[in-house]
């Protein structure tokens, strides 16, 4: 038996990723070939803000490619992306690739995954739809971070706001798999520090919560446990003294908790910030980084076994200032200028109805230990 899980090692596990990663300086460009392999009729879904995407279009072009860009405006909505699917469609394009940002990236997931299909979306959403399995294999998608936190070039999953029922809900299927991710840290060093704080914050608590999960294997162990400690000390420096080492290393913790989540799940943080980033429209990665530490505050009093001190002795080895290491990260959120959740529109009125609703997301389920709605709302009133 494996004494950190009680599991025999012959579980049956799996492990599942794009098949090509690119990681690295200049890993953008040695892509070319590879994404002028995905065909000749390509769509380019890019945040507004992604300097690199322009360039990258008329790159594909002079290839050969007819290429037809689009911009992914916030976080992708039900009705955005419905409207995306009508002005897409006619284009008939082979294959999807997305750079920006996560939201950038799951909007040219979920299209990758719908254009292909006669359903509407709502066919296919967990929760506030049917559910249903997608029934037609989706385009080739390529994924191309500018930041360092959502992990979703490396996920199964697109998240989308529904606002008629002020819910995040994702679009899941294996195949919805990057077929390639580029991963490359030069891409991410103009980002603002405010969302290199938030972005890293989710990064880290992706890495965190993969290792905790009661769906936890050793294929998912062996990625968090360096991350979790490499994503601390990266995120420290990135704040105060920026170097390529330290955009290179949150680049890696963020891919690595993409593959994490993907296989091993997450937990109440994500439960929880699903709910309130429907509700809001709260950057997701704010309000990550303000639930990590009460939510691990109160899953590590309840735990058994080697995990929690390990994550707290990570904690305390990149922020030693406090004798209590949740209480000294969280110390330094502060002082970096994270928003607090009633900063982020979240009032104590809608507690109650949050912690219910959270209770039912895909992401509580792997959480390792039960928690309650009074838990959750002891949660929610300190963050």
């Amino acid at each position: 038996m494996d004494p950190r899980r009680g599991r025999s090692p012959s579980l049956l596990m799996q492990l599942l990723l794009p098949p090509r990663i690119l990681f690295g300086r200049g890993a953008l460009a040695q892509a070319m070939p590879h994404l002028r392999a995905l065909g000749d009729r390509l769509i380019l879904v890019h945040s507004a803000s992604a300097s690199a995407a322009l360039p990258l279009a008329d790159d594909l072009r002079a290839l050969g490619c007819t290429v037809h860009t689009y911009i992914a405006k916030g976080e992708p909505t039900l009705p955005g992306l419905e409207a995306a699917l009508k002005t897409l469609r006619p284009h008939n394009a082979g294959a999807v690739i997305a750079l920006g940002g996560g939201s950038a990236l799951d909007l040219g997931k979920a299209l990758a995954a719908l254009l292909p299909g006669t359903h509407p979306p709502l066919y296919h959403l967990e929760v506030v739809g049917d559910g249903h399995s997608l029934d037609t294999a989706p385009l080739p998608f390529a994924a191309i971070p500018t930041t360092s936190g959502t992990g979703a070039e490396a996920t199964k999953n697109a998240v989308i706001s529904v606002p008629d029922a002020q819910r995040k809900v994702s679009l899941r299927d294996d195949r919805m798999i990057a077929c390639l991710a580029v991963v490359d840290p030069a891409l991410t060093e103009d980002v603002p520090p405010a969302i290199r704080l938030a972005s890293g914050l989710d990064a880290i608590t992706q890495v965190i919560e993969p290792y905790l999960s009661r769906n936890a294997t050793p294929l998912t162990d062996a990625l968090c446990r360096d991350a979790i400690p490499l994503g601390l000390r990266a995120l420290r420096s990135l704040m105060h003294t920026p170097t390529e080492q330290a955009f290179g290393d949150m680049a890696h913790v963020s891919l690595s908790g993409g593959i994490a989540l993907a296989n091993a799940g997450l937990g109440a943080v994500h439960g929880l910030a699903g709910v309130l980033g429907g509700r809001t429209g709260a950057p997701h990665g704010a309000l990550c980084g303000r639930l990590l530490v009460p939510v691990v505050r109160t899953n590590l009093a309840r735990m058994r076994g080697p995990r929690g001190p390990e994550v707290l002795s990570w904690i305390a080895a990149a922020f030693p200032e406090a004798p209590d290491p949740l209480s000294a990260l969280e110390a330094w959120i502060d002082a970096q200028g994270l928003p607090r959740l009633a900063d982020l529109g979240v009032t104590p009125d809608t507690h109650g109805d949050v912690a219910t609703e959270s209770l039912a997301a895909s992401s509580m389920r792997p959480n390792p230990v039960q928690l309650s709605v009074s838990d959750l709302l002891q949660i929610l009133a300190s963050s």
